[in-house]
């Protein structure tokens, strides 16, 4: 699907750089200059990383060595079968699983690159240790001044010459060191970007081709496509087993792909950096062993004995932490997921009070990761000895057997400057390595894993694209009468061959029972249906009979257990949920295709929304937001139909896009788009649809029922047959030739308006104002991520203090001073025991030891403490409340917040920056703390030994600050624009999942895939840049650090020289070994002390980002104290009256209103029936009601717009309690919602939203077990389930299912079809008992005869509640006893339908009723 189209592109910055420039990174230089002067953006940052890394080269790379990997080893596995002589195709799967090795091809990846690595790798560790034989060769040129200065017999001094060169030496090792270092990051960097990049589009394109079996759950775990035929696909009962296992080791929901992306592959990203430090690690702890042994002899070995020892320490320990992470990532995946649903569901959540039931969902599994992190903050905590304590350790032993038994004859042995400082600086190189091991250990074991999720997930079961056939649309080869679509004994199922289980569907059709004479599960059986070129034929059925899984078979979506299936031409496919991405109108229906502006004219005036276009201040080009959040149901359906007829394919598939829509839109779009007369005429089109007053004017009708073809044939041939036999069948010619008379549906166009800015479950629209003021001028709804261009600072570090405890933060920084004041306690106590003669020694032997031990003992336990505290103690501590905090605010935020920000940027929150939280960021406050203080100690020890060395600190600390300054402001803007890079990633991945069926079917999957590569390149872009700035730190720096150890070893030089014969020969050559080993210590630590401070104030852009979002306003309080209590003790409500008192509101502050001045009375026990044209306001009534949206202009809607941080449950000062808030004065613009003499605004939203019911527009359910899906509090037994379940005549279906009330729900209810969802909804109305029902287009997606059982349920069931009923169908509310009407926000007419009805002409509700059939 991608192309490499590099070539074509101009040379990016590190291509056209010089071999100089890449050395020292100059070429970045342009952007950290800008970033100095001001801000950096992406745009600043565009084209800078090599070509090599983008997606396009990276994924043609990959995708060539894993497919030959594939290949390869799927030649072997039935190498291997036939010889154990063809056991079958389960072992040779079994067999291919356990050759393949995805980690193999990540590896095989680097190719060539890996020889430079690694040159520089090991460039880097030689050079490292050439620095401590320097260092010794220095000392023996000090030493020949000493002894010269105590005895006229010893050998001349060398000349001052050699001490200048070997200075000067030292310094060159440093920066060829530093060289090494550096290139050797970069370069594995920039393979890990490209791997980052290659296998982001792996994952990509593999969700884009995952089988319905893969995506939940019940597809091959091994194999990219097994449904080619049934024989191929069914292996058995144990495949079945096997694959389930598979599918549920391996994230296949939203959440879980969307952390193989942003966490897996991350870990890959990091562990190839590490992989090659599994040879330089082992390489520099040898040869720094070696160099030991020639400085101390067989004493030597007491260190290494130490390194031996800790090895399987090590090893036990990384073992713990990868067990420890794993588990970790499987809660966070799941914790993920059930974020995710919350998130894209949250009006659903708010209306039926459920944020609790989900709180405690997040919080519990919050809980697991947290004990999980526990752990890992346990071991790593212990593995800090590693790094710090061991190689002191091993000093301590290594000096004791030397001083006890390192002398000639294994006598006492003479602790010399020398011996002691060459020795030091040797343990301190060995430092790195041996603390490098478990991480190295670590990060090894994170990249197998995370190869492992992915290697798992990229064997998923692929779509068998040869499951629909093509014919040719003319020639000899085809028969004239074949049709445009031909299915010949087709059986198709959700689930592959040899699954015997229930079904778990998707589409929208309920799974079938398990059939006992066939290990299989089919929800289509014994299908054969031709649709003729160029025919309407409508497909009719009652719910969950198999219509839209018809479509899905046709689309290639199911499995095709037999028969054929074959198409004639393009297909453009339209679902029964719209589809809608986060763009303009424009970009919705254009779909991809160059603008036709005939055509697109033609498309916008058939799809009814020419009117709505003009309201808007930037027309087409205004943007709906994600999941089409400001347009109604029926404004997105319009607009999928465009987007499908813009398309101008051969055959149309439309699966109930009328449900959706008004009546009197229903017979426009049948006119003018899909009917016999519409745009659309002279296409084949295939549409299910409940509304049977169209039957009469379509050329085939299919009814489907329980799986199978009832029927076919015209309109009056089923009639005659008896297959059409309910009364509204028989009416439907009647209706039809009533709804489509010319003037009434002329009119249709100027009643529909775009409702910009309303709910995404809205079907409100208001008048032109509101439109143009709703976005911005050019159409933004969805506004651009900012960030603070003043970068994290010390406010963010004192919010995560103050969430850590201030007494556990500061503990902490004193136990790092104690820490560091050990460490330069033994190296003084060292220096000290070096100036004694070689008797005094001896004498004082076990002084030295018992204190050099003492001190040994205190640094590596408060070592092991303070890390215990940073990663465990403090750390989680603050994690645990930011994400609580985070949580709870987030469920606590207004529905306005939800319209205008992505999903993905709000699980960007939950996900990278709670991870940087709980892990990133303790570790980078605890090497803050560590480097800091090093370097401090670093300087007091070279000024105490060499006070002249103190002249140069101005100049070192001028040039670190400006550095520091210069560089950082960079940094943190580009650490913001990385974040913020890779949110449009996530979001268009949602947005690609959730439209699959559709991409797919539209065959726009190149498309996609290009898009996915930009953005996935920007994000790569911005983090290449972001690690090249660091790299342009680190050199620079470490240039600094190698300027500290040439002062430091030329004053040496000079002060030696200066002083010979008058200071003593121990004494200047211990201060000099002791200034010197410092020195060649601060360039490693004044290089780590500022990336130190730039990583702290990077990690802590999370805590600000966490920060952000939980100051933003919430809603009105859940709990109003006094208030509420008394409304329990009342039993409020209980009679169920509804009044609405001169109301007004809007779904933005700033924004017109969407009702306006509403007034009418709804007595208890009333019946009534809310209509209008779309875009009237009727959801707004509801939203209204249960306070999603505030009455204009009051408190509360102030409140929720107010700049500054506001909780409205916990900030008294933010609102008025109690009784107070009886006496509030409501605003004129405001007014006020009443029920049962009661000002809901004046109440709690807990109370109010738990005694009001609903069935929503959108019926919504979760991934979980049916039982909390219709119950998520326990509140009911399950005697009273089932009542309910029966109540809403399912319980025939649900005793069918696995498990029956412990049936497991798929993510979004997708294995139950929306009609289905309807029927879960009402039994949850049936559950709560509240004496207030809400239904919002409840029975749209159903067919006519569920509708009248569920009016029937209603009538008899709620017979003593309230009920307000907003409906398209006009029927539905006819027998309401009274009718409200709405016309652009305000009451036009309100009574009984007979009253209204007799005002003919006169009355809107007449012409609605008239266009519907229900008038004459």
């Amino acid at each position: 699907m991608l192309q490499d189209t590099n070539n074509n592109d101009p040379p990016s910055a590190y291509d056209h750089a010089n071999v100089f420039s890449r050395i020292t990174f100059h070429y970045i230089q342009s952007v950290i200059s800008t970033g100095y002067r001001r801000a950096v953006t992406d745009t600043d940052t565009a084209n800078m990383m090599p070509h090599s890394v983008r997606v396009a080269s990276s994924y043609l790379r990959f995708e060539k060595l894993w497919r030959r990997h594939l290949e390869k080893t799927r030649a072997k596995a039935k190498r291997k079968g036939a010889g154990a002589g063809g056991g079958g195709g389960g072992g040779e799967e079994e067999e291919e699983e356990k050759e393949v090795s995805l980690l193999w091809v990540v590896v095989k990846m680097g190719g060539w690159m890996w020889i430079p690595i690694i040159f520089f790798m090991l460039m880097e560790s030689t050079l490292e240790y050439a620095q401590p034989l320097l260092l010794d060769r220095l000392l023996k040129f000090i030493a020949t001044y000493s002894a010269s200065s105590g005895s006229g017999e010893q050998e001349a001094p060398e000349q001052v010459w050699v001490g200048v060169v070997l200075s000067l030496g030292l310094t060159v090792a440093s920066i060829g060191a530093s060289v090494g270092s550096a290139q050797f990051i970069q370069l594995a960097t920039n393979l890990g970007i490209s791997l980052q990049s290659a296998l982001v589009s792996m994952v990509y394109q593999k969700s884009l081709r995952l089988s319905s079996g893969a995506r939940h759950g019940s597809g091959s775990g091994s194999g990219s496509s097994g449904r080619a035929s049934p024989e191929e696909a069914e292996v058995g009962p144990e495949a079945a087993v096997k694959s389930d296992k598979v599918a549920a080791n391996t994230g296949t929901s939203v959440g879980e792909i969307q952390n193989l992306m942003s966490v897996d592959v991350v870990a890959i990203q990091y562990g190839i950096i590490y992989l090659p430090l599994m040879i330089s690690t082992p390489f520099e702890i040898v040869l720094g062993l070696y160099l030991l042994y020639a400085q101390l002899g067989l004493s030597s070995l007491a260190g290494l004995g130490v390194v031996l020892l800790m090895t399987p320490v090590q090893g036990w320990l990384a073992r713990m932490l990868s067990v420890a992470k794993g588990v970790k990532m499987e809660v966070m995946d799941e914790r993920i997921r059930v974020l995710t649903e919350m998130l894209s569901s949250m009006q659903v959540i708010k209306l039926y009070h459920w944020g609790l039931f989900f709180y405690r969902k997040i919080e519990a599994l919050r809980a697991n990761e947290v004990k999980a992190l526990k752990r890992v903050g346990a071991v790593m905590a212990w593995m800090s000895i590693m790094a710090t304590s061991i190689p002191t350790l091993m000093g301590l032993l290594s000096f004791m057997v030397y001083a006890l038994a390192g002398g000639e004859g294994h006598g006492r042995g003479y602790l010399s400057p020398q011996v002691v400082f060459v020795s030091l600086s040797l343990f301190g190189r060995l430092a790195v390595p041996i603390g490098r091991a478990s991480r190295v250990i670590s990060m090894v074991i994170s990249l197998r894993v995370a190869a492992g999720r992915i290697q798992r997930f990229l064997l998923l079961e692929e779509l068998d694209w040869a499951v629909v056939g093509s014919l040719p649309e003319s020639g000899e080869d085809r028969d004239h009468e074949v049709g445009a679509i031909v299915i010949r004994d087709g059986v198709f199922s959700w689930t592959p061959a040899g699954t015997n289980f229930i079904a778990a569907t998707t589409g929208n059709d309920a799974p079938e029972p398990v059939d006992n004479k066939k290990d299989l599960i089919s929800t289509l059986q014994d299908v054969n249906l031709t649709i003729p070129k160029g025919s309407l034929t409508a497909v009719v059925g009652r719910v969950g009979q198999g219509k839209s899984s018809l479509l899905s078979a046709l689309i290639g979506e199911m499995y095709k257990r037999q028969g054929s299936v074959h198409v004639v031409g393009s297909v453009a496919f339209v679902s029964q949920q719209a589809w809608i991405q986060n763009g303009t109108i424009m970009d919705n229906i254009l779909f991809g295709l160059p603008l036709d502006q005939e055509r697109y004219a033609f498309v916008i005036q058939a799809s009814c929304l020419q009117q709505d276009l003009e309201m808007l201040a930037a027309g087409d080009q205004t943007e709906i937001g994600e999941r089409g959040i400001n347009l109604s149901g029926g404004q997105k359906q319009r607009v999928a139909l465009a987007r499908a007829a813009y398309q101008d394919a051969d055959i149309y598939l439309l699966d109930d896009p009328l449900s959706a829509v008004d009546a009197h839109v229903d017979q426009y779009l049948w006119q003018n788009l899909i009917g016999p007369s519409g745009l659309l005429k002279d296409k084949t089109r295939l549409l299910v649809t409940h509304g049977v007053h169209h039957l009469g004017r379509v050329d085939q009708i299919v009814i489907i029922k329980e799986g199978r073809i009832f029927a076919t044939g015209t309109y009056e041939q089923l009639l005659s047959a008896g297959s059409l036999t309910s009364q509204e069948l028989s009416l439907s010619i009647e209706t039809e030739g009533v709804a489509e008379s010319g003037d009434d549906v002329a009119v249709v166009a100027a009643g529909t308006e775009l409702a910009v800015d309303a709910d995404k479950k809205s079907d409100d629209v208001v008048d032109g104002a509101e439109s143009k003021d709703g976005q911005d001028a050019e159409g933004r709804l969805i506004q651009k991520e900012e960030y603070t261009h003043g970068g994290a600072g010390w406010k963010e570090f004192l919010t995560y203090a103050k969430a850590a405890s201030y007494f556990l933060s500061f503990s902490s920084i004193g136990l790092f001073i104690l820490s560091q004041a050990m460490q330069l306690g033994i190296s003084i106590w060292l220096q000290r025991w070096t100036e004694r003669k070689f008797d005094n020694q001896l004498a004082n032997l076990g002084l030295f030891l018992g204190v050099y031990a003492a001190m040994v003992v205190a640094y590596a336990s408060s070592d092991v403490l303070v890390h215990y505290i940073v990663y465990v103690t403090s750390g989680l501590r603050a994690a645990t409340l930011l994400h609580n905090n985070l949580l709870t605010r987030i469920i606590r935020l207004p529905m306005h917040f939800f319209d205008s920000t992505p999903v993905g940027r709000i699980v960007n929150r939950f996900s990278t920056d709670q991870d940087t939280v709980d892990v990133l960021l303790p570790q980078a406050l605890s090497d803050f703390y560590y480097y800091t203080f090093t370097v401090l100690g670093t300087l007091v020890i070279i000024s105490f030994t060499l006070p002249i060395f103190i002249a140069t600190l101005p100049f070192l600390f001028g040039f670190y600050v400006l550095i520091q300054v210069y560089y950082v402001r960079t940094s943190r803007a580009m650490t913001h624009v990385y974040a913020i890079a890779r949110s449009p990633l996530f979001q268009h991945f949602n947005e690609t999942l959730a439209g699959v069926s559709t991409i797919r079917a539209m065959r726009q999957e190149t498309r996609f895939v290009q898009e996915n590569a930009r953005r996935t390149d920007r994000a790569a872009n911005a983090y290449f840049v972001t690690t090249v700035a660091s790299r342009w730190l680190h050199f620079r720096l470490e240039c600094l650090g190698a300027t500290v150890v040439l002062a430091t070893s030329l004053l040496v030089v000079l002060e030696t020289v200066r002083s010979k014969g008058a200071v003593s020969g121990a004494a200047l050559d211990g201060k000099a070994g002791l200034a010197l080993n410092y020195a060649l210590t601060a360039t490693y630590g004044i290089t780590f002390l500022v990336t130190s401070v730039t990583d702290l104030q990077n990690r802590l852009v999370s805590v600000e980002r966490v920060r952000e979002y939980c100051e933003i306003p919430t809603e009105a309080p859940l709990k109003i104290e006094g208030v509420d209590k008394d409304l329990e003790d009342r039993e409020w409500p209980r009679e169920g009256g509804v009044e609405f008192r001169n109301y007004s509101t809007r779904y933005r502050q700033g924004m017109d209103l969407v009702l306006k001045k509403v007034s009418f009375e709804v007595l208890p026990g009333e019946k009534v029936g809310i209509v209008g044209r779309t875009g009237a306001g009727k959801s707004s009534l509801t939203l209204a009601l249960f306070r999603i949206v505030e009455a204009a202009n009051s408190q509360w809607a102030r409140a929720s717009y107010n700049t500054s941080a506001t909780n409205m449950d916990n900030d008294t000062s933010q609102s008025v309690i109690g009784s107070q808030l009886l006496t509030v004065d409501v605003e004129e613009d405001g007014g006020s919602i009443w029920i049962d003499g009661m000002d809901i605004s004046t109440m709690g939203l807990e109370h109010l939203r738990q005694h009001l019911a609903i069935i929503p527009q959108d019926p919504t359910l979760f991934e979980g077990t049916l039982r909390e899906n219709l119950d998520p509090f326990s509140r009911s037994t399950d005697t009273e389930l089932w009542t309910a379940l029966e109540r809403a005549h399912l319980k025939t279906h649900i005793s069918s299912l696995s498990g029956g009330l412990s049936y497991e729900v798929n993510s979004s209810g997708t294995n139950f079809s929306i009609g289905q969802r309807s029927l879960i909804c009402l039994a949850r109305a049936l559950l709560q008992k509240s004496k207030i029902l809400v239904l919002d287009e409840a029975t749209a997606a159903v067919d006519v005869e569920t509708d009248e059982l569920i009016q029937r349920t209603i009538r008899e069931e709620f017979k003593d509640r309230t009920i307000l009923t907003i409906a398209h169908r006009i029927k539905t509310v006819m027998d309401s006893d009274k009718i409200l009407v709405l016309e652009k926000g305000r009451v036009e007419e309100y009574g009984s339908p007979s009253e209204l009805l007799k005002r003919k002409e006169g009355s809107l509700f007449y012409q609605l009723a008239k266009q519907a059939g229900e008038a004459k």
